[in-house]
């Protein structure tokens, strides 16, 4: 991430972080937004986002608000989306999301297609929930983890192939990722730095928070 990029902090509706890993990454945030039922979490948490944005279906008490409100009915966007392109329009070029994952499978995984969708309007875009951070990766991609660190590749377009990697367990070769096939979970750094590559498709790395 450069050094003068300004970051987002979005909180959504689906499994709450824990309150010290929200409020450590908050510290950093230029823009807090909240998106639709997230404001819940943020008032669980006694904080105050910049803005709650959303179709509202959730957060339905617009007059006790905190902080402005931008109701969007848009029904071909969710709440994401359009917290996302908020934040774009604020000026962003980094953002970590959080509540994107859990409770409901599928909008967890319409969630992923949306991280697909933004990945290249942001200098960095990060889902983080209790156990990952989750980002789609451009290729190649080099990045500093501790040895040990437990990781995941997975092919979200399906396939990903030409996959060569550096610095795991179990390093890969001009390989092929394909769900249903191979789709490379459950590795390990061994290297305090690490490189990816691959020549097609579009390929998610899970950082899980503990080691093993």
């Amino acid at each position: 991430m450069k050094i003068d990029s300004k970051t987002a902090i979005l909180l959504c509706n689906g499994e709450a972080p824990t309150k010290g890993q929200f409020t450590d990454s908050l510290h950093s945030a230029d823009l807090f937004i909240a998106a639709d039922g997230g404001a819940f979490t943020a008032q669980d948490f006694g904080l105050t986002p910049d803005v709650i944005i959303g179709d509202m279906d959730s957060f339905t008490d617009i007059a006790q608000a905190p902080c402005p409100v931008i109701k969007d009915p848009d029904q071909d966007t969710n709440d994401l989306e359009k917290a996302l392109s908020y934040a774009l329009e604020q000026g962003m070029d980094a953002a970590v999301v959080f509540g994107a994952t859990g409770k409901r499978v599928d909008h967890t995984v319409k969630n992923l297609s949306v991280l697909k969708r933004f990945h290249s309007r942001f200098n960095s875009l990060v889902f983080r929930d209790k156990f990952s951070d989750i980002k789609l990766l451009s290729s190649p991609h080099t990045e500093p983890l501790p040895t040990g660190t437990s990781v995941s590749l997975f092919p979200l377009s399906g396939t990903v192939t030409g996959v060569t990697s550096s610095g795991l367990q179990f390093p890969l070769q001009n390989d092929t990722l394909q769900n249903g096939v191979f789709d490379g979970t459950s590795n390990k750094t061994t290297q305090p730095e690490i490189t990816i590559s691959f020549k097609t498709g579009e390929l998610l790395f899970f950082i899980n928070h503990n080691k093993g």
